[in-house]
């Protein structure tokens, strides 16, 4: 790929690639080609099938090519050491269909690309990947799988999805805690406008069963900064009330509400470490996957 690998990590380009399948691949393939340029080089997706080097690990298991490119010590993981499960949670709801400017994606197309490449991402890794797409209820539900052609099926489920109805995020979170048996990793994708404490018991009910989770707090970018520069009429787009007001007149009650709200979750997030990323749609896609492999790292 040439140096403008920049460019398929954002979603305004990725948006018109043709086919989830390619986006998908265009955004992993992208992050891969700018990890040597970053402050992050020592993550990489071929990584993921190894362990750092331990006190006790048998020096001959050390793989010296990925020392060569890492200055880092590894361990060539067996299959049994590197069989992660991963949970996508997809919040597709009305809410969801959000977007302030054309130039933008709406909040369900970008989870929708960020959750396709962590599908290629995981599946490339040899981990296993299912998803959970929900509303005011869980809409379907795709157990993990690691085998090459389940890519399609999530891919298809995926790019199928379209907003509608109201929220309830801690319904399908908490269903789910209890679905899930083995110790997996949780990854919920949402702009989360619910009940922030009835989010946050959800969320602590996944670390009670010993599952780890990442948050992925998505946003429109006017609903952190709310630029808008004109009387506006303002929908809720779940239940439909409205009302027109001049937008500096609630700019600051607004972005304080939205700041103490995100803070809410992110502090809970924090004292169940519990990752928490705040993203708005106009942010590249690396953020959120640096973010996956780092806890990924961790886990192993």
């Amino acid at each position: 790929m040439s140096n403008d690998y920049r460019k398929y990590l954002e979603p305004e380009f990725v948006s018109k690639l043709k086919g989830m399948e390619l986006r998908a691949r265009m955004v992993v393939e992208g992050f891969i080609a700018g990890m040597h340029k970053s402050p992050y080089h020592g993550f990489s997706v071929e990584f993921a099938e190894h362990r750092q080097y331990m006190p006790g690990d048998n020096i001959r298991d050390i793989d010296w090519k990925v020392y060569a490119k890492s200055d880092r010590y590894y361990i060539k993981q067996y299959e049994e050491e590197t069989n992660l499960k991963a949970y996508l949670l997809l919040d597709c709801s009305k809410s969801m269909a959000y977007r302030s400017d054309e130039k933008f994606s709406t909040k369900l197309d970008y989870a929708g690309m960020l959750s396709g490449a962590l599908s290629y991402m995981l599946l490339r890794q040899r981990d296993a990947v299912g998803l959970v797409t929900f509303d005011e209820k869980m809409r379907r539900y795709i157990p993990p799988r690691s085998k090459t052609g389940h890519l399609h099926m999530l891919l298809n489920e995926i790019a199928k999805q379209e907003p509608s109805l109201e929220t309830d995020i801690s319904a399908t979170l908490h269903e789910m805690a209890e679905r899930i048996k083995r110790r997996g990793l949780v990854i919920l994708m949402s702009d989360l406008l619910d009940d922030a404490e009835k989010i946050i018991s959800g969320l602590k009910h996944f670390r009670y069963n010993n599952h780890e989770v990442i948050v992925f707090h998505i946003l429109d970018p006017r609903e952190r900064d709310f630029a808008f520069p004109r009387e506006a009429i303002f929908k809720d787009m779940e239940t439909g009330e409205e009302i027109t007001t001049l937008p500096y007149q609630i700019k600051k009650d607004f972005k304080d509400q939205v700041e103490s709200f995100s803070e809410e979750i992110a502090t809970a997030c924090r004292q169940s470490n519990i990752d928490y990323i705040p993203i708005d749609t106009s942010m590249s896609f690396d953020k959120a996957l640096y973010a996956f492999l780092s806890k990924r790292e961790r886990l192993f």
